[in-house]
């Protein structure tokens, strides 16, 4: 069975802003993601979701503002998140195995060391490769072991900087399904960054929109709780309902809506 320990985190940002130089990516973003939920940020490209997800990780500092998880202030690298980057970045000299044991705690003794990777590399499915280098197998299985690793740190807070973006088609579906099996049955309070509005609806307990005046910086624009039950039917007509919403608010219009106002204007 899958430890739960630690508890999942609450994450609490308040009114952060990030600048670079005389550029303001973020402004006052004023958020709270309680333990355990699953929440994406969407936004078109250049809106501030990997910033934002790089703060709470402590990997950049905020310009103004506080993040908080469980009430104490983030300061540099934290070791109560874990993330998992668009490229799995697994180190190619070690086997899948070796991977996820790289992030177990350092000190793990190695009995429990054996158990835990076992434990992990059944999760996502990799028990038969766990011999394997990254150059033997697949993007998505990488990309599995990447996830492997990240939750082998029994982290408070997983953070997914567009982890499936690289990935195909079928690929990608099949890890949105697996995403969803292992957060629930990890509990962990994850963030998600994407630029798929389905994706969005299909995993998250809540979307927050990021968005600003262009060239100008991003805030959250709009909140959407999904009340919908795990796990979620592709094919559930709420899905596309809120699909369409979610588009329209990050600046795409439907197809057809989009030709008639063409045809109107010309």
């Amino acid at each position: 069975m899958v430890s739960t320990n630690p508890a999942p985190a609450r994450v609490t940002l308040r009114h952060v802003d990030r600048t670079f130089g005389t550029h303001t990516v973020l402004r006052d973003v004023d958020v709270q993601i309680e333990p355990g939920a699953v929440v994406a940020l969407l936004g078109a490209s250049g809106s501030g979701k990997s910033t934002l997800l790089r703060l709470v990780a402590g990997l950049d500092r905020p310009s103004g503002g506080r993040i908080e998880i469980d009430g104490k202030a983030v300061r540099g690298i934290d070791p109560r998140c874990a993330v998992v980057f668009q490229e799995p970045r697994l180190l190619p000299w070690r086997s899948l195995a070796a991977n996820v044991a790289f992030g177990l705690p350092r000190g793990t003794e190695r009995p429990e060391r054996l158990a835990a990777v076992q434990r992990w590399l059944d999760v996502v499915g990799l028990r038969e490769f766990a011999g394997h280098y990254p150059r033997q197998v697949s993007g998505g299985m990488a990309q599995r072991a990447g996830l492997a690793r990240a939750l082998a740190r029994q982290p408070s807070v997983l953070l997914l900087d567009e982890p499936l973006a690289a990935l195909d088609a079928l690929t990608r579906l099949r890890m949105q399904d697996l995403l969803d099996a292992v957060q629930q049955r990890a509990g962990t309070t994850t963030i998600l960054v994407t630029h798929d509005v389905e994706e969005a609806v299909l995993l998250a307990d809540r979307v927050l929109i990021l968005r600003g005046e262009e060239g100008g910086a991003a805030t959250v624009a709009a909140t959407h709780d999904v009340a919908i039950p795990k796990p979620r039917d592709r094919g559930d007509p709420r899905i596309a309902a809120l699909r369409e919403q979610l588009l329209e608010e990050v600046g795409v219009p439907r197809r057809g809506y989009a030709i008639e106002q063409e045809a109107k204007t010309s």
